[in-house]
Order: C-alpha cells, then sequence, then structure tokens
C-alpha cells in the first residue's frame, strides 16, 4: 500500500511539475506572480475610478488630464532607478521597499476626502490633490519594480521560452485585474454615495497591498539574484541608451505610439462609460426558475465591464505566447498593437453605429471585450523587450527602454484632457486611434524578431 500510495504521489507530482513548466512557473517566478496578483488587485480596484473619484471631488476634465499626465511622467521617471536599485540591492529587497510605499498610496488616497480644502495664504488646496500625492506613492511597485519582474523572469526562464514565463506572471496579474474591478463594483453598490463607497474600495486596497509585500519578501529565494554595479549616474543612463540592443529600436518607436495613443484617452475610459454615455444596466435575469432584478448604477458597471475585458485577456495570453513560439513574437506583438490603437474609435462611435439594434448595455459589453483582444501581445512584447538582454543588465534594459517610451509619452494625457475639455470627446478619441494606427504600421514595417524565437 505504501508503494502504492508513494507511485501515486509521484505521478501526482510529475502532473504537477508538467503543468509548472508549460507555464513556466519556477519558484521564484511563482513567488513574484503572487505578489504581483496583490498589487494588481490594489491597483485595478482603485486607479481605474480615480478620474470618477477626482469628479467627484471637484476636479474639472482638465485637471483629470493633468493626473494621467502626472502618472506618465511617474511611469516615466520611476523604472529606471527602480532597475537599478533592483540590479544593485537585489529584487528581494527593492520590490518589498516598493510594496510597502505603494501600500502607504493607496492609505493617502483612502483618507483624501476627510482631509478636505485646506486654505493657507489665500490658495485653497482642494482633496483631489492627495489623489496625486497617492499615485506618487502607489504606482511605486508598479513602476519602481518594473526592472526586477522583468529580471526575475528572465534569471528563472530559457530564452525561448520567455513568452511562456511573462504569460504566466500576466495570468496571475490579469486575474487580479479580472477580479479587481468586479470587487471594486460591488463595493461601490453597497452606498449610493460615490466617494464613500468607494472608500470601502480603498481600504481593500490597503490590506491587500500589506499582505502582498508579506508575502513576497518571507517567501522569495534571493539567492539566484544577479547583483550588478552600483548606480554611476547620468552618466551611466547615457551609456545604457547608447548600448540599448539595437533589435530594441524599432520596437520601442511603434510602441511609444501605440502608448501616446492610449495615454491621450486611457483615463477617460471610466467618463466615456459614467458621464458620456451614462450607461447602466437595468434589466431581470432568469435562473432557476427565479427572476432577479439588476439594477447597476454606470460606476458599478464599468466595474463589470473591465471584468469582461480581462476574462477575454485571460483566455487568450497563454494561448497567444504558445502561438508565438511558433510563429514568432513580432506577429503576436503587431496583433496587441492594432487592438490597442483601433479601441478608442470602438468605443466612442460604437453606439452610434449599433444604433437601435442593440442595447446600449449590450455594446459595451462587446466593446469591452474587444478591448480584452489586445493582451494577447502584452507577454511577447515583454520577452521582446528582456529578451536580448544580457545577463546581470535585465533591470537597466527594461528601465532604459521603459524611461525613452514614457518620458515620450508624458504629455499625452495633457493632450488628450485638452481635446476632450476644450474640442470634444469624438475627436480626442479619433486622433488617439490615428496615431495608433501609425505606431502599428512603424512597428510592421520595420519591428524584429527576437532569434531565440525566429
Amino acid at each position: 500500500m505504501t508503494g502504492d500510495r508513494g507511485a501515486a504521489d509521484a505521478e501526482r507530482s510529475g502532473a504537477l511539475d508538467a503543468f509548472r513548466r508549460f507555464l513556466a512557473l519556477e519558484r521564484d517566478v511563482l513567488v513574484l506572480s503572487v505578489a504581483m496578483f496583490a498589487f494588481s488587485l490594489g491597483f485595478q480596484m482603485t486607479t481605474r475610478y480615480l478620474p470618477e473619484y477626482m469628479v467627484a471631488l471637484g476636479a474639472s476634465g482638465f485637471v483629470v488630464g493633468l493626473f494621467g499626465t502626472f502618472g506618465n511622467v511617474i511611469s516615466a521617471l520611476y523604472p529606471y532607478p527602480g532597475g537599478a536599485v533592483s540590479d544593485r540591492i537585489g529584487s528581494r529587497y527593492a520590490l518589498t521597499l516598493f510594496g510597502l510605499l505603494s501600500t502607504a498610496g493607496f492609505a493617502v488616497w483612502l483618507v483624501a476626502p476627510a482631509v478636505g480644502p485646506i486654505t493657507a495664504g489665500g490658495r485653497t488646496v482642494e482633496p483631489w490633490v492627495w489623489v496625486f500625492v497617492g499615485l506618487a506613492l502607489a504606482q511605486a511597485w508598479k513602476s519602481f519594480g518594473l526592472g526586477a519582474t522583468f529580471a526575475v523572469v528572465k534569471q528563472a526562464t530559457a530564452p525561448s521560452r520567455l513568452a511562456a514565463g511573462f504569460a504566466s506572471t500576466e495570468t496571475f496579474r490579469r486575474t487580479a485585474f479580472l477580479i479587481g474591478p468586479v470587487l471594486a463594483a460591488v463595493l461601490i453598490g453597497l452606498r449610493a454615495e460615490f466617494t464613500a463607497s468607494f472608500r470601502y474600495v480603498l481600504a481593500v486596497g490597503v490590506a491587500v497591498g500589506v499582505l502582498g509585500t508579506a508575502v513576497q519578501h518571507v517567501l522569495y529565494d534571493a539567492s539566484g539574484d544577479s547583483i550588478g554595479d552600483s548606480f554611476a549616474g547620468l552618466d551611466r543612463i547615457r551609456r545604457d541608451l547608447r548600448e540599448m540592443p539595437a533589435p530594441l529600436r524599432p520596437l520601442l518607436v511603434g510602441d511609444t505610439l501605440v502608448r501616446f495613443a492610449n495615454g491621450m484617452v486611457y483615463v477617460f475610459f471610466v467618463l466615456v462609460v459614467t458621464q458620456f454615455f451614462q450607461v447602466g444596466l437595468d434589466t431581470t435575469v432568469a435562473l432557476g426558475g427565479f427572476s432577479y432584478a439588476v439594477d447597476l448604477s454606470p460606476q458599478a458597471f464599468f466595474g463589470y465591464l473591465l471584468g469582461v475585458e480581462m476574462l477575454v485577456a485571460l483566455l487568450i495570453m497563454v494561448p497567444a505566447s504558445k502561438l508565438a513560439e511558433r510563429v514568432g513574437l513580432k506577429p503576436v506583438v503587431a496583433a496587441g498593437f492594432a487592438v490597442y490603437a483601433v479601441f478608442p474609435v470602438v468605443l466612442i462611435y460604437a453606439p452610434a453605429l449599433a444604433g437601435s439594434a442593440l442595447p446600449l448595455s449590450a455594446v459595451m459589453v462587446a466593446v469591452f471585450a474587444f478591448s480584452g483582444v489586445r493582451f494577447a501581445g502584452l507577454p511577447s512584447h515583454k520577452a521582446l523587450i528582456i529578451g536580448p538582454a544580457e545577463r546581470g543588465s535585465g533591470g537597466r534594459v527594461t528601465g532604459t527602454y521603459y524611461l525613452l517610451r514614457n518620458a515620450v509619452v508624458i504629455p499625452s494625457a495633457a493632450v488628450g484632457g485638452y481635446l476632450w475639455d476644450f474640442v470634444s470627446p469624438e475627436v480626442a478619441f479619433t486622433v488617439a486611434a490615428v496615431i495608433g494606427v501609425v505606431g502599428t504600421g512603424y512597428f510592421l514595417a520595420f519591428g524584429e524578431e527576437f532569434e531565440a524565437y525566429a
């Protein structure tokens, strides 16, 4: 009997190992994925609703655009020093530090309405200003830790399996993207006043931030970290820019144009649903012989739309990463870019094109399901960035790439906010789509394949 049990255990262990190998879930990648799940849950529960939160606290549409640009500044400035810190002190301590900062940012958002307007020297500081302050902290794990997360996957995964390795971390992350907004929608439905109910969401964000920081610090095995040189200031940055692997340059140009386009309109997606179309869900669902009334506010409905988007992303990412092993990374990345590019015009014009053929709520579900397809190329995109990097420099290569990309993208949300407020939302979203299509075309024409997938 003991022998039978041992054989059965060995068989189960072998099956589990095979499954883990399929998803490239080495130990450190698994720990990283769990932490990524926690912080992505907190971040997606909160940040997608922050434009609505700011408007409720008295901000204008243009200020929302400036908030998006402020986020772009952070995205541009944080990854390089974050990658340098990761290469210098190791991923474990770097990610722990970044986790603590992000958790503090969630807490600042939580207390912002309680602070209220502050008048000093004849000037009034409105509560929405603290949303800016909170973002500077909350984005630490996502942006400072970017190089560290890329480096961990690079160290733990064979070159020809990089897309699968990133698909595993992205699956954990996007599962949080699915659960987070839906959970937020449920919590927002608990109170009629949005600012009151959204603080429940922020409280959960603080809790999962603490949990994610603890998990990654305790379980991450730092023995495999490759520690690089200390940061050498601007000379180091200039040298890293000059030494960026050549295959990354056309990818960087195309990606930057696509991200500029997305950055113009991203912060306004929630406002399109809640204010431009003001679409909620009021229907009756029949199940098991019983009928249930469903009455969702536009804010709550937006959370479920994000859930639909992420469900599609989860279903498509791993198959797309496996497809990349057959057809290469470039076609899969280009397909993702194309969906990014056209989504703004699909979102803003689809309801008018559908007319009365479908309820507006059904059109929105279809639109956000289409948006989920853009994530098919994300694991392959990350593999295309980190693949050419030498061991011990993955954090800096990633940081350099995102420093350049995000520096150019900085003004995008302000440009989109200006067009939204002073021209029209339709013009803002159309201009964004045109820029995105140009970026996708450039990558198709000049982008290079990573040799491990060629």
